[in-house]
């Protein structure tokens, strides 16, 4: 018997998902199912999940930036707003 899954996304992050994986020659379901037997075959996520305690304040201004309504729908757009906050960060730090 099969069990339905349901998860929330945003409809950019699950329009750009789909894109990326009909690319890829599956559908979202697909890849889901994917990571699903990836992570039991690897015991755990089947990636580094980790956090950098250098980056932690960096982490924590991007995710403060999030809550107050900024979004990101590209990977992209998030790794620039990291990028962004980290030469804030050091900015300070010289001044």
């Amino acid at each position: 018997m099969a069990k339905t899954i349901q998860v929330r996304v945003d409809d950019q992050l699950k329009e750009s998902a789909d894109l990326l994986f009909t690319s890829l020659g599956m559908d979202t379901s697909t890849a889901v199912r994917i990571f699903l037997i990836a992570a039991m075959e690897a015991g755990g996520i089947p990636f580094d999940v980790k956090r950098s305690s250098a980056s932690d304040l960096t982490i924590r201004e991007a995710i403060a930036r999030r809550k107050a309504g900024r979004q990101f729908y590209t990977i992209e757009d998030c790794m620039a707003d990291i990028d962004e906050a980290i030469t804030e960060e050091a900015n300070h730090a010289e001044a």
